[in-house]
């Protein structure tokens, strides 16, 4: 992208890498000691979001709400149907990052914690070297609104103490994973639908809400590397976006108190850049990154190597559309999801 290069860096003396949540006091994040480090390059990472469309457990919770209650008896009546999304699921993910899945995976739609845990069964499952195996499940289940949220799985070491979520009833997790001390912020959402009434004032409210959230680590530490990611149900031209949360296309070179993110879909062609399709193409699921993560020291991403996994289409479909698992009422061949992944590639400055 143009003028990278000339990124101004933003040091702040004093100060860790990673996120302080109070104060100025130097504070070393506790990582899971038994997690060993696999080898994928030096310090090379893939970062994938991806909403995977109504991954529910194998347990009747009693959900009676609009969507959640056809798919939690369905998917617990059905082990066979559940096996297969699964399976749908864990085939297109390791199909990345030549056969190892991504290092670090943010999903949303995910009912439970158990769910998560079962999308994890099925990627080890698969994965015949043991350093590859997801270790971690990063997730708080909410209970406003629709019983789905985002979670966080992981190779990675984590500092599963900092997993919380931001707002009563909004889907907005916060993980935080370290390598070489080097510790990484991901705020993975989904914000509220266009069906739903209301629906701009509740995306206002998720922008509003994660901007608070990454405006303070930022103003705790101006070098703070986070991920924002998610489905937002809305295109990188929103103003939720480009005012609330302040991620534009523009590189964020400013020094000074307001916290400006970069928004790697941003002026992208939705025909080429398609991640949901509803009477038209629409970039649904984006990639948003502080300056932190431009600035070459601890983690960095590389904005030119952001994509979309637009190969999950239905075989013959002259719109290439998603190809959708559905629901208990699909008829014929089932695929993944109603939404394409989205993937950037991550560095750690070693």
């Amino acid at each position: 992208m143009r003028g990278l290069s000339g990124l101004v860096l933003l040091v702040c003396v004093g100060l860790t890498l990673g996120y302080l949540s109070g104060g100025c006091e130097q504070q070393q994040p506790q990582q899971d000691p038994e997690l060993q480090i696999p080898g994928g390059g030096a310090g090379d990472f893939l970062f994938c979001f991806w909403n995977v469309e109504n991954l529910f457990d194998d347990q009747r919770d009693g959900r009676t709400g609009p969507g959640d209650r056809e798919y939690d008896p369905w998917f617990a009546d059905n082990p066979d149907m559940l096996k297969l999304k699964l399976e749908k699921l864990s085939e297109a993910l390791l199909a990345l990052n030549k056969g190892k899945g991504p290092d670090i995976l943010a999903v949303c739609e995910v009912e439970s914690i158990r769910a998560a845990e079962l999308l994890q069964q099925a990627l080890n499952s698969r994965l015949t070297d043991p350093s590859l195996h997801y270790t971690h499940v990063l997730m708080k289940e909410i209970k406003g609104g629709r019983h789905i949220a985002p979670a966080i799985l992981t190779r990675l070491p984590v500092v599963r103490d900092k997993t919380r979520t931001h707002g009563n009833r909004l889907r907005i997790l916060e993980g935080h994973i370290v390598v070489e001390s080097h510790e990484l912020v991901v705020l993975a959402s989904h914000w509220t639908s266009h069906v739903t009434e209301g629906s701009d004032r509740g995306r206002n409210d998720y922008a509003n809400k994660i901007y608070g959230a990454a405006n303070a680590m930022y103003h705790s530490n101006p070098a703070v590397d986070a991920i924002i990611c998610g489905d937002f149900n809305t295109g990188p031209d929103d103003p939720a976006v480009t005012e609330s949360l302040h991620a534009t296309g523009a590189l964020p070179t400013q020094t000074g108190d307001s916290l400006r993110l970069l928004n790697l879909f941003a002026d992208k062609d939705p025909a080429r850049y398609c991640t949901h399709y509803y009477k038209r193409p629409l970039i649904y699921d984006q990639i948003i990154v502080t300056p932190g993560m431009l600035d070459g020291v601890g983690w960095s991403c590389d904005p030119a190597s952001v994509q979309v996994i637009q190969t999950l289409k239905k075989p013959g479909d002259r719109f290439d559309r998603p190809w959708r698992f559905g629901g208990a009422h699909e008829r014929g061949q089932r695929g993944y999801s109603d939404h394409f992944p989205v993937t950037v590639r991550l560095k750690v400055q070693r």
